[in-house]
């Protein structure tokens, strides 16, 4: 079953606007390979696929060592990284409508570091994807900025979904403050609850789809979670079985229910270290936790966010909370630990949001900071804090909230001229304008722009 990917009019892009190498990355499933080869087979006459992880791995590697023989004293071989290619795929020919993909290229170094040789010495366009950072740990592994354009894959939005389910037209006509008809309303909200529990991973959409069994989406969602805790553990001779990142989910997601306030000296490897000492295994040194929870990050399982100290935009410091990359893995250890519905739904929200604000602070377009950032004011704490740069660049306080709970905290920074703009995203709102108060429902935040 295909999944419309927003991804696919990007890999458009690259291949009409310039020649560099693409690279691109991505937790594991998210959909990277069968998108690549999708949009190979579509916009290319030639496609050759390589796998760094499997046979035809090694047998690449075997070509280039055999194309690149030689003995001191004769002559050089001529274009040997070609000479390569063909060797491996006879009907290889150097041309613009030939594309080259090599997969899982974090395996080899060797591979890696031709990237270089690929973008410069060649008409054909070469795309090399990697689900983990993990040459950062091997110094084999050569830099190649400039070299490179990197696409990052990630799961499913929620607009991706919404086309996954048929309901992208209701979607797209919403309008974001109250005027939208209740039926289209609330099939929309339904829709982002089941969103919220099933998340974005491609398989396990795929299984709600086929079956419409959230039990089985659960155990697609452990495969997941299997295989990279699995797959993890081959990098670190320090940490020895899968129970430790299992364990790392958990007290993530304690944190998480525990500490809205912030963390502890904001730190937010400290608090995690002693949780995962506490509830797991007191051998588990600080050393290890830091390292896993850097692995974790980079191998984008959790992302962080920063903290703005009293909506001063200046005082940032980063890595003061942290976040899952996929609700529906968020939700899936938020049950594991025994949290409350009514914790879990405004977590989940918070979350949503939090993966929004990534997506555009990477664009360096619309919002400022490098990272989405939470904001203390007068002993009260903003959920984020974004300071548009459209327009006037005007400094929004966004406060994500289930029900009708208010937002104190973000209503005295308005009242008080520190901000702008209140932004209030709700789970049961159809969404509303008060002078500079706005008020939208949450699931439709993808459409908001920060351009008042």
């Amino acid at each position: 079953m295909y999944l419309k990917r927003k991804v696919y009019n990007k890999l458009l892009s690259w291949k009409e606007e310039n020649n560099l190498t693409l690279e691109v990355t991505g937790a594991r499933q998210v959909g990277k390979t069968y998108i690549i080869r999708k949009f190979a087979s579509e916009n290319f006459t030639n496609a050759v696929y390589v796998n760094m992880l499997e046979a035809s791995g090694q047998e690449f590697l075997d070509c280039i060592h055999a194309a690149k023989e030689w003995k001191p004293g004769t002559e050089r071989p001529a274009q040997p990284l070609h000479k390569a290619l063909q060797l491996y795929e006879p009907t290889f020919k150097d041309t613009d409508e030939t594309v080259i993909i090599i997969d899982e290229i974090q395996e080899s170094p060797t591979v890696y570091n031709l990237i270089r040789e690929f973008t410069r010495n060649f008409k054909c366009r070469f795309i090399v994807t990697g689900s983990y950072l993990g040459r950062t740990l091997n110094t084999e592994f050569k830099l190649s900025a400039g070299d490179l354009k990197s696409l990052r894959i990630e799961t499913l939005d929620f607009e991706e979904f919404t086309e996954a389910f048929g309901q992208h037209e209701s979607y797209e006509g919403m309008e974001l403050y109250g005027t939208a008809p209740s039926g289209e309303f609330t099939k929309l909200s339904e829709l982002f609850q089941l969103y919220m529990e099933t998340g974005g991973y491609p398989a396990v959409v795929t299984e709600y789809l086929e079956t419409e069994s959230k039990e089985k989406c659960r155990e697609k969602l452990e495969d997941v979670i299997h295989l990279f805790c699995t797959e993890s553990t081959r990098y670190f001779d320090d940490i020895l079985d899968t129970a430790v990142y299992d364990n790392i989910f958990c007290s993530v997601s304690r944190i998480l229910i525990r500490e809205k306030k912030g963390l502890e000296k904001d730190n937010f490897s400290e608090s995690l270290q002693k949780l995962v000492v506490h509830d797991y295994d007191s051998n588990i040194s600080k050393s290890v936790c830091n390292r896993a929870i850097m692995w974790l990050q980079s191998a984008g399982i959790l992302d962080f966010a920063g903290k703005v100290t009293e909506c001063k935009i200046m005082d940032f410091k980063g890595r003061c909370r942290c976040y899952f990359t996929d609700l529906g893995l968020a939700y899936y250890f938020f049950r594991k630990i025994g949290a409350s519905f009514s914790d879990i739904q405004g977590i989940l929200h918070e979350n949503f949001v939090f993966l929004e604000l990534r997506r555009r602070a990477e664009r360096l377009k619309e919002i400022a900071l490098e990272t989405p950032a939470f904001a203390t004011y007068k002993g009260g704490e903003i959920d984020f804090l974004v300071k548009s740069l459209l327009g006037k660049e005007s400094l929004y306080a966004l406060e994500v909230k289930s029900g009708k709970n208010a937002a104190p905290t973000g209503q005295k920074a308005l009242e008080d001229g520190k901000v702008d703009y209140l932004l209030l995203l709700k789970g049961s709102t159809q969404g509303g304008q008060a002078g500079k108060v706005l008020t939208i429902p949450v699931f439709l935040f993808q459409k908001f722009e920060f351009i008042l």
